[in-house]
């Protein structure tokens, strides 16, 4: 055995963990609707929860930092930061009023797709021979999954389908966008600004449209929600980030594919949605197209 191999071993555990935990934030979710929360406030009480934590991060490391952010740097930051984790959560939160678990977490995988896209709209990068088959693959197969779940419900698959679709649009943009910025400012300064900033977007939002007696819920929903702040928002964004430092980009990428399948098991489990064989093979298609990608860019 190499020296490298249990650095890698480590990384690739770290990502595959990670993965697990931030897909687990569907099965959260859906647990807590069945209390008759709404979505802005549960999402007001995720980021609540998770709010604390960014600020103490940001706090350290402003005091690490040898200059201060520029005025630039500071909207930039708050631009993805709303667009990113705002409007990317928003949507994906009320998506799942109207969708499965395991359909919400196959469309959003299929973010690569997206950021690829934007990155040749808005900076004229190389598409590379791979990617009409990664697009076609990766549509096809949710495009599969949407068909089938409109046959099983009777609900507005197309309008949560929609929803999340644009939730997944908006996190690439907040990829595509954040690279500049994690080079300027580091991975973990960037990220908690920017989480900081989704945070006082949501609360605000929060105050301006629902009366302050709806944050008296059941107890089960505070700790739903305590759990998507801290097993799917803050763990996951650590130990995704150790798990790159130490197998790359590529390799993370693919470990990461596991979760839409472990969403798909503990949606089953948990919330007793069915597994059914054309639902998997649209999730095959979705991996395979995103493995595509992630192959060619590494």
């Amino acid at each position: 055995m190499t020296t490298t191999e249990p650095s890698r071993g480590a990384g690739l555990a770290l990502v595959i963990i990670a993965a697990v935990a931030f897909s687990a934030k569907a099965i959260f979710v859906k647990l807590a609707y069945r209390y008759g929360v709404d979505a802005v406030t549960l999402l007001t009480l995720r980021m609540g929860f998770a709010m604390p934590v960014f600020a103490y991060i940001a706090l350290i490391e402003e005091r690490r930092a040898v200059a201060r952010p520029a005025m630039q740097q500071i909207v930039v930051v708050v631009a993805l930061g709303l667009v990113g984790y705002y409007l990317a959560s928003l949507l994906d939160f009320i998506g799942l009023i109207y969708i499965s678990a395991g359909l919400e977490r196959m469309i959003l995988f299929a973010y690569p797709t997206l950021t690829v896209l934007f990155g040749m709209l808005l900076f004229r990068q190389s598409p590379g021979r791979r990617m009409p088959l990664a697009l076609m693959l990766s549509y096809a197969g949710i495009a599969l999954a949407v068909m089938h779940e409109i046959r099983l419900s009777e609900g507005h698959v197309v309008l949560g389908t929609a929803l999340v679709f644009g939730s997944a649009m908006a996190y690439a943009l907040y990829l595509v966008g954040s690279g500049h910025m994690i080079g300027r400012l580091g991975t973990a300064r960037f990220t908690a600004h920017a989480m900081l900033v989704s945070s006082f977007a949501v609360i605000t939002q929060f105050l301006l449209t629902r009366p302050m007696t709806l944050l008296v819920q059941p107890v089960p929903v505070y700790l739903l929600g305590l759990a998507m702040a801290l097993v799917s928002t803050v763990l996951p964004a650590f130990l995704m980030s150790a798990g790159i430092r130490r197998i790359g980009a590529g390799p993370a990428a693919m470990a990461a594919s596991v979760g839409p399948g472990s969403t798909i098991v503990l949606a089953a489990l948990v919330l007793g949605e069915p597994i059914t064989a054309i639902q998997l093979a649209g999730l095959a298609l979705v991996l395979a197209g995103v493995g595509l990608i992630s192959l060619s860019r590494r």
